[in-house]
C-alpha cells in the first residue's frame, strides 16, 4: 500500500470516528491490532459493542458499493477478531454489531460519509 493510500485511510478513519461520536456512539478503541489482524474502530452504542470497518476512497468510490468490498472472507476475519477482542477485554456486551462506514473524498475539502448499520451479522449472534 502506498503512503498516499495509507494517509487517505488514516484520514478516513479519523472522519469516521468523529462522525460516529456525533451520532452518540462512544469510541472504545481505534486500530486494535493482534497477530491475526486489525479492527478499525470498536465503539459502544448503548449496551452493544459495535465493530466498525472503515472503507475510504477518493473519486468515484467503490464498484458495487462499499459494503460489497467487505466480502465473506473479510467478514469472517472481523468476526474472529471481534471474538478475540472480547475475550481479551472480558467484556460481555448485550450484543455485538458489525457496521461499515464508507468515507469518500470528493475534492480537496469535500467528503461524504455513508453509515451501513448491521452491514453483516455473525452466524452465532
Amino acid at each position: 500500500m502506498t503512503r498516499a493510500r495509507q494517509r487517505l485511510g488514516r484520514k478516513g478513519e479519523r472522519r469516521a470516528a468523529r462522525f460516529l461520536r456525533r451520532h452518540e456512539m462512544r469510541i472504545v478503541e481505534r486500530n486494535w491490532r493482534c497477530p491475526q489482524g486489525e479492527l478499525d474502530i470498536i465503539a459502544r452504542d448503548g449496551d452493544a459493542v459495535v465493530i466498525v470497518e472503515v472503507r475510504t476512497s477518493s473519486g468515484e468510490g467503490f464498484a458495487g458499493g462499499p459494503v460489497w468490498t467487505v466480502g465473506p472472507d473479510k467478514q469472517r476475519r472481523l468476526i474472529r477478531l471481534a471474538r478475540l477482542w472480547l475475550r481479551q477485554t472480558r467484556w460481555r456486551p448485550a450484543s455485538v454489531r458489525f457496521d461499515v462506514v464508507a468515507v469518500r473524498r470528493l475534492g480537496w475539502l469535500r467528503w461524504t460519509i455513508d453509515w451501513y448499520r448491521r452491514a453483516f451479522e455473525s452466524p452465532e449472534a
